[in-house]
Parts: C-alpha cells; sequence; structure tokens
C-alpha cells in the first residue's frame, strides 16, 4: 500500500495534511523530532526524526512512497528533510514560500531526482503554490504576455509560530529575486505603494509591492512572460493578531479569508482570474494532498517542477476547488 509521510506532522499545517490524507484512505506515517508529541497525535505511525538526524530522515524517506514537509522556515528546515528525500527515493513536496529554498531546490535537486527516479515540489503551498497554479491558468492561451501580477488579499490570517520566524527571516533578507525584461534580476527591490483591484466584494486595495514569494521563480518556468510580479495587501500584517497568535486555537486560526487574483496583461488585451475562500491553512493542506495523490499515480514526471509545471493549472484548481478549498472563477476562455 502507498505510504505517505508528513513531516512536521505536530504543527497546524502537519495537523491539517495528516487529517486528509486519513480521510481520504491513505497510509500515513507522521514524524518530527518530538517523539511525545507525535504519540499524542493519536492511532497512527510515528517514526522520530531530527533535523539533525540525517540517518533518522532517510529512514522516514525510505518507508515512504510521498513525503509531505510542513514544518517551517523551510530556509532552515528544508534542505535536510529534501536531501533525505532524494537519497531515500522518495517523491517530496512542500508548503514552502521562501524564494531562494525554491530556486535552491529547483537549481541544484534536479539531476538528482531524476536520477532517483522521483518527483519533488516546492512550495505546494497558499503562498506561492496558489499563485503559481493560478498565474498558469489564467495565462493559458494567451500570447504576447508582457506582465503577470499574482496578488493577494488576505484578511484575519492568524499566522502559526513557523509563519511568524518565516515571515521575519523573508522581509528581513535584502537578497531578493525577481523576474523582468524577460530575465531573472538579483539584488535588493525598494517595496512601493500600489493599488491592486480586486474583484467586488473586495474592490480596489493597498498593496505591498513587490513581495519576495516563489511566483517570480516558478511562473516563467511554465508561461512565457516579460515580467513577474507577486503583491500582498499592506493591511495582513497591519491587523492586530497577525504575529499576536501563535497559542490560538485552530477553529480560530480557521477564520482566515482570502482572495488569489492572477492578472495577465498582453500585446493583444488582458485576462484575469480569481481564487477566494475561508480558511487559507486548509486550502494549502487540500492542495498538498492532491499533489502528493497525483505523485502515486504517476502524474508527472521524475525532477524538480513548480506545481504549475507538474500539473494541468486549470484541472488542479478546479479538483482541489471541488473538494471546498476555495471557490474558483477563471476566464471563459481558459
Amino acid at each position: 500500500m502507498t505510504v505517505f509521510a508528513v513531516y512536521g506532522a505536530t504543527g497546524h499545517t502537519g495537523r491539517l495534511v495528516t487529517a486528509d490524507l486519513l480521510a481520504r484512505g491513505q497510509e500515513v506515517v507522521v514524524s518530527g523530532r518530538d517523539p511525545e508529541s507525535l504519540a499524542a497525535l493519536g492511532d497512527v505511525r510515528a517514526m522520530p526524526a531530527a533535523l539533525d538526524d540525517p540517518p533518522a530522515l532517510r529512514a522516514l524517506a525510505e518507508a515512504a512512497d510521498v513525503l509531505i514537509h510542513c514544518a517551517g522556515p523551510f530556509a532552515i528546515t528544508g534542505l535536510p528533510v529534501a536531501t533525505a528525500a532524494v537519497e531515500g527515493g522518495c517523491h517530496y513536496i512542500d508548503h514552502a514560500v521562501e524564494i531562494h529554498h525554491v530556486k535552491l531546490l529547483l537549481d541544484t535537486f534536479q539531476e538528482r531526482a531524476q536520477r532517483a527516479g522521483i518527483t519533488m515540489l516546492p512550495s505546494v503551498s497558499f503562498y506561492g503554490g496558489l499563485g503559481d497554479l493560478l498565474a498558469g491558468a489564467v495565462a493559458r492561451g494567451v500570447p504576447d504576455i508582457d506582465r503577470i501580477t499574482v496578488a493577494y488579499n488576505v484578511t484575519n490570517w492568524m499566522m502559526t509560530h513557523g509563519a511568524v520566524e518565516t515571515a521575519r527571516l523573508l522581509f528581513a533578507d535584502t537578497d531578493r529575486i525577481g523576474y523582468a525584461d524577460g530575465a531573472q534580476q538579483y539584488g535588493f527591490i525598494e517595496p512601493r505603494q500600489a493599488i491592486f483591484a480586486f474583484p467586488p466584494p473586495v474592490g480596489p486595495r493597498p498593496m505591498i509591492a513587490p513581495v519576495p514569494f516563489p511566483e517570480t521563480v516558478t511562473v516563467p518556468r511554465h508561461t512565457r512572460t516579460r515580467a513577474v510580479e507577486a503583491q500582498l495587501t499592506a493591511r495582513t500584517f497591519a491587523e492586530d493578531q497577525a504575529f499576536t497568535s501563535e497559542q490560538v486555537a485552530p477553529e480560530a486560526r480557521a477564520a482566515s479569508e482570502f482572495t488569489i487574483a492572477a492578472q495577465i496583461l498582453a500585446g493583444g488585451g488582458s485576462a484575469a482570474g480569481y481564487l477566494s475562500g475561508r480558511d487559507l491553512w486548509q486550502a494549502a493542506a487540500l492542495a498538498s494532498v492532491e499533489a502528493a495523490v497525483r505523485l502515486v499515480d504517476g502524474s508527472a514526471k521524475s525532477g524538480v517542477a513548480s506545481p504549475g509545471e507538474a500539473f494541468d493549472p486549470v484541472d488542479f484548481l478546479t479538483v482541489v476547488a471541488d473538494r471546498g478549498a476555495f471557490t474558483l472563477d477563471l476566464p471563459k476562455t481558459v
């Protein structure tokens, strides 16, 4: 029987991923650094493995067909788990938003993953992953694209400890990666104030532009464009609860509301698509589980890829939307 390993299973995202896998009738192995916390998860097989214990991580990967890594910050935790997966011959998925981690896997793990016959998908996450898929879906069939903007409107986001640490690392990093004039751009990028027009009832919102999300690395891999930018509503981090909600109950954390927009500007006109819903954590969990199930079905070729590169983005988003992750609104021509 196919085995799915969940690393970081005691965290909020890991619990959601584990619950969805079990609801789909899959065999699950939970893992993380703390044996007692893993035992508290109940009647599910546990394989403790600390990040500084390569043999234990390798044993976890060898025991599974797919490993879903849920324990950020991935700038710190990503490489040991990804290395264990490729050495153990196990498909790998993570929830990273950190662009340098995503680029590291795409640039340096490609041949290793192909030799191992596995698929590695970094950033099958809310930020980055869903934006990558939505951009690919909206851009389908649009010629001569000048610019792709992925814009996130998020309210009532209650960050976990891992998310808080990730945000601090992410926005303190001045070594940014952009995409303009048809090429990757490196170095500090001065943020600017921008307004993005979301569909009603959200409407125009002040934005942080750009934000250092993975789309500037992932979208050009599957969609030809001259520029890519990710933006985030300015009020998302200004809300009182954003950085002070590490200990809230899961039910309260599920109250986030979101809209993700992908706007395409092209020589022949423009196109836009949206997805919206409640509970960004659950949306990310459902997306990563859907990706994991598809990997064991042989739906993606071996190597390292972004979600929008590995799967048909329209089909993938439609299936995840049908599972209740969000509502999806794509251009009629898609």
